[in-house]
C-alpha cells in the first residue's frame, strides 16, 4: 500500500456491504474480525480503503480463491476496481476548490500589468522628487530663507504626489472596467451564437413538418 493511500477512508455503500458481507465469513479471523466492525447492522457510512485492498489481496491469493470458488464466488469482483466502483473518497473530508494553473496567455498579460504598474510607479516617484528638488532650486534662486525653501520643495511634492495617485486610481479602473467589458462581451457573444443556432433549426423544423404533412395528404389522396 502506497504512503497516499494512508489514512483514506471509503464511502460504504449499499452494494459494496453486500459484497464484503458474502466474503465474511471465508476470511482470516483477524480480517474478518476487522471488517465485521464495518458491515454489522447497522454498517458504518465509511470504511478504511486499507482494510478494502486488504480484503481485495486476500482474493488473490490461493486459499482465497478456493474458499471463493466453494461459495461460487468471483475473485475479479473483489478487485481494487470493483470495490470502489460506485464509491467516494474520504467523504467525511472536505477538500478545497481546485484553482487551475493560469495559461500562458493569462501569465504574459500579467507579465505585461506588472510591468506598466511598475514603470507607471517609478515614474510617479520620479515626477515628485524632480518636482519637489526643481522647486527648491527656483526658491534658491530667488534668496528665500532654508526653511521657506525646505517648506515650498516639500508643497510642491505633496501636490505632485496627490496628482499621480489619483492618475495612478484613474488608470486602475480603466483596466477593471476594461477587463469586466471583455468578459462580459465574451459571454454576450456566447448567447448570440447560442441564439442564433437555435433561430437556424426552426426553419429546419417547419420545413420539415411542412413537408411531413404534404406527404401524408399525398397518401390520404391516394386512398
Amino acid at each position: 500500500m502506497t504512503t497516499a493511500s494512508k489514512g483514506l477512508n471509503v464511502s460504504l455503500e449499499p452494494h459494496l456491504v453486500d459484497a464484503l458481507k458474502q466474503v465474511q465469513d471465508l476470511l482470516p479471523e483477524e480480517l474478518k474480525a476487522k471488517l465485521t466492525d464495518y458491515v454489522a447492522e447497522p454498517a458504518k457510512p465509511i470504511i478504511p480503503y486499507e482494510l478494502l485492498q486488504n480484503v481485495s489481496q486476500w482474493s488473490r491469493t490461493l486459499g482465497g480463491k478456493d474458499k471463493m470458488d466453494s461459495k461460487t464466488l468471483n475473485p475479479q469482483d473483489y478487485s481494487m476496481v470493483s470495490l470502489l466502483a460506485g464509491t467516494t473518497t474520504s467523504p467525511e473530508k472536505t477538500f478545497g476548490d481546485y484553482t487551475p494553473p493560469a495559461t500562458p496567455e493569462k501569465q504574459a498579460s500579467d507579465k505585461a500589468r506588472e510591468r506598466k504598474a511598475i514603470t507607471a510607479l517609478v515614474n510617479s516617484l520620479f515626477s515628485i522628487f524632480g518636482a519637489g528638488f526643481a522647486a527648491w532650486w527656483g526658491a534658491d534662486r530667488t534668496g528665500w530663507r532654508d526653511e521657506y525653501k525646505v517648506l515650498f520643495g516639500l508643497a510642491v511634492g505633496i501636490v505632485v504626489a496627490i496628482s499621480e495617485g489619483i492618475l495612478f486610481l484613474i488608470w486602475t479602473s480603466r483596466r477593471t472596467s476594461a477587463g469586466a467589458r471583455k468578459r462580459y462581451s465574451g459571454r454576450h457573444k456566447k448567447d448570440d451564437a447560442d441564439t442564433l443556432e437555435s433561430k437556424e433549426d426552426e426553419p429546419t423544423q417547419i420545413i420539415t413538418a411542412s413537408a411531413q404533412q404534404d406527404e401524408g395528404s399525398t397518401l390520404r389522396q391516394r386512398h
